[in-house]
């Protein structure tokens, strides 16, 4: 059965959700997992086993194909607590217990179930006993979604330094691992096309129809706009392969890693997706259903469609319902503010302080990431001091333990990580001989260690400490995170975005379109800010499009706030003001790269 709720928790970093589903997917929520570092898995294997007293065998990295049977095994454990989990609030008394009732008090109030929760409240005592029967059988676990961040492949090798065969990659064993657990969910593809990875989902049956037309494991493609996830989808369709859903997430306005669309603003883009849908789900179904009928395969019912869903800096339920609504969405997604939710996500307390007393300043985007892809950072981070005070000691980048990021060969034939004490000491060489300028350098010492800062607080908040004390935490909240203060109960946050209750957010928290297109100006005027000696005239065609693309998204907004009710009349024109102010900021940039 589906998840009742029409939002879910995406993935944030590597150890914020990672346990989430032990603590949400009990009321019916759905969250992601990041799956890429087997050895915080294997880590909090060991805690939970502990904890629900469940037997604990230690999976080390000389058995064959560990990194797989880490992944499974870790799966493995949370569908089984999670089950447990729900066969207990179904056998619980309404009348005394917290758990089963809280279930279907998290609900939207517009959702069946929770007209017939309201209903059993409020009948009489002969009729309470069969409605309270309807509404256990209808109680089911949200799904534990899984994220394999495409871009993180790096190829491994055995004991005696030979290169693996290319299943054993870092994503393909990541993906190897979810098909062959129990985990009743989807793998969200993250970062852009894969041709290796998602060619290898063709080799596990559980993505491939059943007699009922229905896939055991779902296949999510996370995508900044129509034609990537047109192009994404038709790949893995002439596979037999079904996108089950598409999730659309903001290039600029969500947390992790920013990956800038050129100027296209989400307004357009789902638009784009709501006048495409049915087109868009008859060219992936019937390519999907010719390769599975060569195979011999079931094929797909004609009468399924992918879901669309948003995520990227909604803030309230208004917005919530606006996107619900007019791009006829099936879900959204809430990311950052959950990071203040102890209940659903891991944050370690010092972390959870320093969120909450951070400055709208302390939320930026970074050069952090040893993929070289724009970073959302807290300056204020532990991770942060940590990497200062390592320059300040004349000994820049982080020991490189884990090694998921190696991907620079500048040095030598092995690659090594751009945040890693070996690399920036070379780059430190090249500077003092003159070989590299100021800014490079910068943007070097910049790095930090993503495998363990995004890891840690996982492990911290569970009261462990991570392997080698390396404790400091790196967060990547979206800039939306600027607006939410204090810490919030699941169900107030539940609450807030189900328009039951309003939470009190920063007055001057703009509406999520305009802090994109705020975000997307900032960006442009950076880029025309570069300095490139070379490849001029293209670059100038770049920026003109990207110019142009703004343009059009200004001119969307204009229209769709003199057409559609967005929010109360005070703030519409707000918003016009603000697309006022927007636009002639947009026409007074001028290119400072000399063409």
């Amino acid at each position: 059965m589906p998840s009742p709720h029409t939002f879910h928790i995406p993935v944030m970093g590597l150890g914020f959700t990672v346990d989430s589903p032990l603590k949400i997917a009990q009321y019916g929520i759905s969250s992601v997992v990041s799956i890429m570092d087997d050895n915080l898995l294997e880590d909090m294997r060991r805690v939970y086993s502990r904890k629900f007293q469940i037997p604990y065998n230690f999976i080390n990295e000389k058995t064959e194909d560990y990194r797989a049977r880490r992944i499974t095994a870790y799966l493995n454990l949370l569908q089984e607590i999670v089950d447990e989990q729900i066969e207990a609030i179904r056998n619980q008394d309404f009348d005394n217990d917290q758990g089963i009732n809280q279930y279907f008090q998290l609900l939207p109030t517009g959702h069946p179930y929770h007209q017939l929760y309201q209903s059993m409240l409020f009948t009489t005592e002969e009729k309470k006993k069969s409605f309270q029967e309807q509404l256990r059988q209808v109680i089911t676990a949200g799904q534990i979604d899984v994220n394999i961040m495409t871009k993180v492949d790096k190829i491994n090798h055995d004991q005696a330094g030979q290169a693996l065969p290319r299943e054993f990659s870092d994503a393909l064993s990541a993906l190897r691992g979810f098909a062959m657990s129990n985990a009743r969910g989807s793998v969200v593809f993250s970062a852009g096309l894969n041709p290796a990875l998602f060619a290898y989902a063709e080799q596990f049956k559980d993505f491939f129809p059943d007699a009922e037309g229905k896939c055991k494991k779902g296949i999510i493609l996370k995508v900044s706009d129509y034609r990537s996830a047109f192009i994404q989808g038709r790949f893995l369709a002439k596979k037999g392969l079904w996108v089950s859903e598409f999730r659309i997430e903001s290039g600029l306005n969500c947390g992790g890693h920013a990956f800038a669309t050129d100027g296209l603003l989400v307004g357009p883009i789902l638009e784009e997706f709501k006048s495409n849908k049915s087109e868009l789900s008859t060219i992936l179904r019937d390519a999907c259903n010719q390769v599975l009928a060569a195979k011999g395969c079931h094929t797909l019912p004609e009468n399924l469609f992918p879901r669309i869903t948003y995520q990227g800096g909604i803030g309230n339920s208004e917005e919530n319902n606006f996107l619900m609504n007019y791009y006829e969405l099936d879900g959204t997604g809430w990311g950052s503010p959950f990071l203040l939710v102890p209940e659903a996500t891991s944050v370690d307390e010092d972390t959870l302080q320093r969120l909450l007393n951070a400055k709208k300043s302390d939320f930026y985007l970074s050069h952090a990431s040893p993929l070289g892809v724009p970073f959302n950072n807290l300056r204020t981070s532990s991770g942060e001091e940590q990497r200062k005070n390592r320059i300040e000691k004349n000994r820049p980048g982080s020991p490189c333990y884990k090694k998921f990021l190696t991907f620079s060969t500048e040095f030598s034939s092995k690659p090594i990580c751009t945040a890693s004490r070996e690399y920036q000491h070379l780059k430190l060489k090249q500077y003092e001989a003159g070989e590299v300028d100021s800014q490079e350098l910068e943007e070097v010492l910049a790095k930090d260690c993503l495998c363990e800062g995004l890891s840690a607080p996982a492990l911290l908040s569970v009261g462990e400490q991570p392997r080698r004390n390396l404790k400091a935490v790196t967060i990547c909240p979206g800039p939306n995170m600027a607006y939410f203060k204090g810490i919030f109960s699941l169900k107030d946050m539940v609450d807030h975005i189900y328009g039951k209750i309003q939470l009190q957010l920063d007055p001057e928290r703009p509406h999520v379109f305009i802090k994109e297109l705020q975000l997307y100006v900032q960006h442009l005027q950076k880029e025309m800010e570069k300095s490139l000696p070379e490849q001029t005239a293209k670059y100038a065609a770049y920026l003109e499009k990207f110019k142009d693309n703004l343009h059009s998204g200004v001119q969307y907004y204009k229209d769709l706030v003199n057409q559609v009710s967005l929010d109360t009349e005070n703030a519409i024109q707000l918003m016009k003001d603000q697309l006022q102010d927007l636009e002639e900021e947009l026409r007074a940039m001028v290119p400072e790269v000399g063409f």
